[in-house]
């Protein structure tokens, strides 16, 4: 609670959306350009495998390859654990590219409004 007070509250304006698309150019500050992220699988092949929607994301490749392992190991899933653990490590990475995709952009939105003030001062 005392972080989203102290963010969002006090200081709307250097907060970027969670849920929202970037306002700054992706490109911006990388001179040599920057590394595309792709979805490794397609859209056709999520629906033929049947990946559920919520689960269509970066790691849907893993995903697939412990629904697999799952299948044919039933019922002695403990044989998936190293592709669980493949998968949670997909989830954690994605999970920090995200966060820190996030904290740039909070960055380049404190550094437009000082700009902005020593433009205005």
């Amino acid at each position: 609670m005392g972080n989203y007070i102290a963010t969002h509250i006090t200081h709307p304006d250097t907060m970027p959306k969670s849920d929202g698309k970037p306002t700054f150019d992706p490109m911006y500050g990388f001179p040599n350009g920057r590394k595309i992220r792709e979805i490794p699988l397609s859209e056709e092949d999520m629906m033929a495998f049947k990946i559920p929607h919520d689960k269509r994301d970066y790691c849907a490749h893993k995903y697939m390859e412990l629904h697999e392992c799952k299948r044919r190991h039933y019922p002695f899933m403990l044989k998936c654990a190293h592709e669980r653990h493949q998968y949670n490590e997909c989830y954690v990475e994605d999970y920090v590219i995200r966060m820190k995709e996030y904290e740039r952009e909070r960055r380049l939105l404190e550094r437009e409004k000082r700009i902005r003030q020593a433009v205005a001062a």
